[in-house]
Parts: structure tokens; C-alpha cells; sequence
């Protein structure tokens, strides 16, 4: 594939000229063979071809021999020349559909898929309803402005990133992971664009516009995907690097023994390396497609090759090794409070919450029978817990490290140690509960962990947590993990991921939040959907349904890729050098080597498109008995 078929707009250009190529020869053969009156013109078609779509390649050839650039296409550009100066117009002419016929077909593949980012472009909304006064207007979404009232009617998609000033509903934010995921919304609940409201209209006021929305930022990391040159595709110019002295050294070779410059021309034209070129980045978008179909999105497409090459896996503890869906297990109460007024209370403000331990205080609440009632001025500072007011009480749900901020010292220093996660419930400024929870191992951690050796030939697996040194050790300890590092701030997590791929290459599976910089350290990082901004730089792929099965397909889809992608570039040469041999002992003119190679392109495609489907199989992770 010729370098200026990479440029943004390349692909379009092209289809043009394969068109254009196609109608040529075909007028050409007709004139030629079929008519008596214009056989002398049989050649203007021809003319015509060369001009526009080997001119198109020549001058892309010479941009880069400037710069010192000497890939396959070099086989193909001094192709076109030599026809055109030995009179081949017809092998010159196949050439340049060889080329923009194959771009056209990897055009086709890429737009095959695609259908995940066509899928979200559908389903972005286009018309928003903006609040003015008591009147409310259609405008179109682009047209929203940061602090805009927007009103959202019952089961509409949220068009912008807000914050809820009136009503109280259910949004489903499910598109972020692929599972039910109903949030309650109340004045002062955020909400994310791209949720589906429920029953009842709301009103937002917009924090963001639509362009910096998080529906628009999943549908641009969708985008970029497409666009990132991955190494295997670099692996492919240094391929053919080395094919194309070999090529003119067959070439030069043929034209010396036979005094003939045709067969020269004939080993050009088989020995132009589509396969090569062509092959490799089908296979990497088919398997970037076949990810995202099972709902593993590829931000950069090179994590693809690099993770069947990672010697050190390391976790994140929370809602990686464990469900990240806690328990409660103790409560402590203080002044006197009623311990199912407290839960009563903490339950109603934790609906609006999406913190992992919202979740268990809800659960405890249902198995309790308790009613919940409305809460009013929820607020959700970062790090600083939960706040609003609760049957007319001051509800903050903080840390021990929070209540030292507020001077609440002394009120640390009665909170109960041990493992576990936790929370501390001011009621009115007092200290009201201390709640512990436990976090519990995913059924299948053990075992991933304990394939990652034999299967996948990773060698360390470790943890680095924030969390507690008693937790993260429990944790440890129940999945085969014996390298522990726990207690560590998100610049320490850095640290020592930094080390560890200078020793060996690393993949770190975390859950995006504070991990983000630990992402961008590691050769390839791993973010679960649920809790991760998937708009951060930082992961190479994202998890949407977080379970470490889908980790586990996403190693055999990159195994498989690159075993599909090395068989169509090494095949597709191995049949052309077969055909230059041909070529060089006079067997093979130049139209007929113009239409092998062309046959060798469509299998080598064709092959290479086998990324679509699932591999026979897609996760290895042992049954536990």
C-alpha cells in the first residue's frame, strides 16, 4: 500500500481511481479486441489511468525518497515507470488497480468494523430541550451551553454531562457497562451523557457542552482507535524493507541474464507487496472490532501486539481481584443514635451515590425492610465524601482522614481498627456510626491468576493497592499473590510500576480513577469500565462488563491476531517471491504477473479478515469444582 493511501483523506481518492482504472482497462480490452475502426485509440484509456493514478503514486514515491524513505511501495512506483517506459500501458495500468483497488477493499474492512463507533453516532441525541423562563424550546444539541436548564422527558438520552436542579428520577447508565445500572437522580445528582432517563421528566443544568460530554469523548476514543498506527504496522515497512532489494536484486538479476528489460518489469510487478502492506492493518482493525463486539474497547491499537509480550502482570485491589460490591459487616454506633434510624438515614443519601460502598449500605437497608425517603442538596465533593440533608437532618458520609480536616480529631481516635474498608456518618455535625465492610474475591480471580504462568507466560504477578496493608495482604493471600505492595499513593503506584517495566514489559489492570497515572506507566493498561474514565489517556484498552473473563479474551484475541496478521504478510510474500522466480525465467509476462498478484492480495485479505470472527477459544480460565 502506497504511504499517501494513509493520509487522512486517502482512502476516498483511491476508490476514485480503482474506478476509474476498472472503466479504463475495460474500454481499453473493447477497443482493442472488439472494434477495427478505433483499435488506434485503444490506448488513450490507458494514457489516462497512468496519468492521474500513477501520477498520483509517483509523486507520493518522490515526497519520499526525499525524506529518505524506502519501503515496498518502491516496488510499485518504479513498476508504473518501467511500463510506461518499456509501453506496457496495460501491466502499468493493473498496477494502479492493484493498489487503489487494494486500499479500497481495506477502506471496506475498516468501515466493516466500525459498527460499534456507527452504533454510538446513532444513538447520540441530536435535539436537546432547553428551559428559558416557563418556556422550553428545541434546540439542537450542539447549541447547549454550559449552565443551560435542559429538560430531559421520560426514557430520552441525556444529551450533556449536568447536574439535576429539579425533579427526582432513575437514569440507566448501563451504556458504560454493559450491565443494569439504574442510578436514583436528585437535586444536585450529576449525570452522565448518553444516560436513558425512566419515568419521570427531569431538569439539569449543563456543566459541559456536548463535544466535551462523556458520550462524545467515548465516540472519539472509538474514533481514535481507527486512527493510531500500531508497531505491528511499522513491523510490516521493516518487512518490506528488506523485500524490496531482494525484489530488484530478482529483478536486475532476470533483465541481466536475458538481455530482456520486460522481464525486469515482470518481476516488478509481482513483487509489488500488497499482502504485506495491506494485510497486517486489516487484521488489526478486525480484531479491534471483534473486541469491541464483546465489549472490550481498544483506545490504541498497538496494546494488541504488546500484550502476548508482557512478563509482569500487576492489579489494582478494588473492583479488579474483587467485585468491587463490598458487604456490610459491623456497625458501631455512638451518641446514643438508633442504629436503624442511622442506616435509615445513611441508606436514603446513599442511592444517589455510585460509590462501591453505596451499593452494600442499600443492601443492608432492603434485607432491614427499611423505607427510604427523599433527600434534599445532595453534594459529592471529590474525596470529601457525601453530603445532604435527610428528613431534616445533616447527613455527611466521610473517611477517618476527612474527619481530622474538620478537626474532629478526638472522634478518630474512638473509631474502632482492623481490616476492612469503611465509613464514618456525622449526623448534625456528630459523630453518629462507624461502618466496616469487606470487599470479597472474584470467583475467578484465583484461577486467572494462576493460568497467567502457563497460558499466557506471565511471570510476576503482583498488587499495589491504597488501600489498607491488613485488607490488601487478606485479599493477597485468597488469590496466590505473594508480591504485596499496599497502602501506596498514586504517585508511589507509579514509582513502582515505572521500575518494573524497565525491567520487564508490564500489563496493569486498575479501575481508572486513581490509577490513571499507573495506567500510562505500564506498557499496556488495562482500565474496568464501571469506575474508570474511559476519556483518559492513560488506558490502552478498556473492560466495559469488568470481569477478568473478558481480560482473558482480550490475550486470545491478541494472540490470535498477530498469528493471523504474520501468516498473511509472510504468506503473501512467500507467493510473490514464488511468482518473481517464474517471472525471471520468462514464464510470466507483466499483465499476467499484474493479475496473480492481484489474486495474491484477495487472498491474503481474505485470510486477514478471519480477526472477525471469535477465536475457537475465547477464555481458558479454569472451571472452579
Amino acid at each position: 500500500m502506497v504511504a499517501i493511501a494513509e493520509k487522512k483523506d486517502g482512502g476516498g481518492i483511491e476508490g476514485y481511481i480503482a474506478i476509474l482504472a476498472v472503466i479504463s482497462i475495460v474500454v481499453h480490452i473493447v477497443l482493442r479486441y472488439f472494434t477495427l475502426d478505433f483499435q488506434a485509440y485503444s490506448l488513450y484509456p490507458l494514457y489516462v489511468t497512468l496519468a492521474i493514478g500513477g501520477g498520483f503514486l509517483v509523486l507520493d514515491l518522490a515526497y519520499k525518497l526525499l525524506r529518505f524513505q524506502f519501503g515496498a511501495d518502491l516496488l510499485a512506483g518504479m513498476s508504473i515507470v518501467t511500463a510506461v517506459l518499456l509501453g506496457e500501458y496495460l501491466a502499468g495500468s493493473l498496477v494502479v488497480l492493484m493498489l487503489s483497488g487494494g486500499k479500497t477493499l481495506e477502506t471496506y474492512a475498516i468501515k466493516t468494523a466500525s459498527k460499534m463507533l456507527e452504533v454510538l453516532a446513532k444513538r447520540a441525541p441530536s435535539i436537546a430541550h432547553r428551559k428559558t423562563c416557563d418556556l422550553i424550546e428545541e434546540i439542537a444539541v450542539d447549541e447547549i451551553m454550559i449552565g443551560d436548564a435542559i429538560v430531559i422527558f421520560p426514557h430520552e438520552i441525556c444529551p450533556v454531562d449536568g447536574e439535576v436542579i429539579a425533579g427526582n428520577g432513575v437514569m440507566d447508565e448501563s451504556y458504560l457497562t454493559g450491565e443494569p445500572f439504574l442510578i436514583s437522580k436528585a437535586p444536585g445528582s450529576s449525570v452522565l451523557s448518553g444516560s436513558i432517563n425512566g419515568e419521570a421528566s427531569i431538569t439539569i443544568k449543563a456543566s459541559k457542552l456536548a463535544e466535551d460530554s462523556r458520550y462524545a469523548k467515548i465516540m472519539q476514543v472509538m474514533s481514535e482507535s481507527e486512527q493510531k498506527r500500531p508497531h505491528l504496522r511499522r513491523l510490516a515497512d521493516q518487512l518490506g524493507a528488506w523485500y524490496t532489494p531482494i525484489a530488484m536484486g530478482v529483478a536486475i538479476f532476470a533483465w541481466m541474464m536475458s538481455g530482456d528489460p520486460i522481464r525486469f518489469l515482470a518481476v516488478l510487478v509481482i513483487a509489488t507487496p500488497c499482502p504485506l502492506l495491506i494485510a497486517i492493518p486489516v487484521a488489526i482493525i478486525g480484531s479491534i472490532s471483534l473486541c469491541a463486539r464483546r465489549g472490550i474497547l481498544i483506545k490504541n491499537p498497538i496494546v494488541l501486539e504488546q500484550i502476548d509480550r508482557c512478563q509482569t502482570m500487576i492489579f489494582d485491589k478494588t473492583g479488579t481481584l474483587t467485585y468491587g460490591k463490598p458487604t456490610l459487616t459491623d456497625q458501631t454506633v455512638y451518641q446514643k443514635f438508633n442504629p436503624m434510624e442511622i442506616l435509615k438515614l445513611v441508606a436514603s443519601m446513599e442511592r444517589y451515590s455510585k460509590h462501591p460502598l453505596a451499593s452494600a449500605v442499600l443492601e443492608k437497608a432492603k434485607e432491614e425492610n427499611i423505607e427510604l425517603i427523599d433527600a434534599k442538596h445532595i453534594s459529592e465533593p471529590k474525596g470529601a465524601g457525601l453530603k445532604g440533608i435527610v428528613d431534616g437532618h445533616e447527613v455527611v458520609i466521610t473517611s477517618r482522614k476527612e474527619l481530622i480536616k474538620l478537626g474532629l480529631r478526638s472522634d478518630v481516635e474512638r473509631l474502632p481498627n482492623g481490616a476492612g474498608l469503611e465509613c464514618v456518618i456525622l449526623i448534625d455535625q456528630k459523630l453518629a456510626a462507624h461502618y466496616r465492610f469487606r470487599d470479597s474475591p472474584r470467583a475467578d480471580s484465583q484461577p486467572f491468576v494462576q493460568h497467567l504462568l502457563p497460558r499466557h507466560g506471565i511471570t510476576k504477578v503482583m498488587i499495589i493497592s491504597g488501600d489498607r496493608e491488613e485488607e490488601v495482604k487478606y485479599l493477597a493471600g485468597s488469590v496466590g499473590i505473594t508480591d504485596v505492595y499496599a497502602g501506596k499513593s498514586p504517585e508511589e503506584k507509579v514509582e513502582i510500576v515505572a521500575r518494573e517495566t524497565k525491567a520487564a514489559k508490564t500489563a496493569y489492570l486498575g479501575d481508572g480513577i486513581n490509577d490513571a497515572p499507573a495506567l500510562l506507566a505500564a506498557t499496556v493498561g488495562i482500565a474496568f469500565g464501571r469506575n474508570s474514565d474511559i476519556t483518559a489517556e492513560a488506558a490502552g484498552i478498556v473492560i466495559m462488563d469488568s470481569t477478568l473473563e473478558k481480560v482473558d479474551e482480550f490475550f486470545h484475541i491478541s494472540e490470535r491476531m498477530r498469528k493471523v496478521a504474520m501468516q498473511s504478510a509472510l504468506g503473501g510474500m512467500a507467493l510473490s517471491i514464488l511468482g518473481m522466480g517464474v517471472a525471471a525465467f520468462g514464464y510470466l509476462p507483466p499483465v499476467a504477473g499484474a493479475i496473480s498478484q492481484e489474486v495474491i492480495d484477495i487472498i491474503a485479505i481474505v485470510n486477514a479478515l478471519r480477526t472477525l470472527r471469535k477465536p475457537a477459544v475465547m477464555s481458558d480460565i479454569p472451571k472452579q469444582k
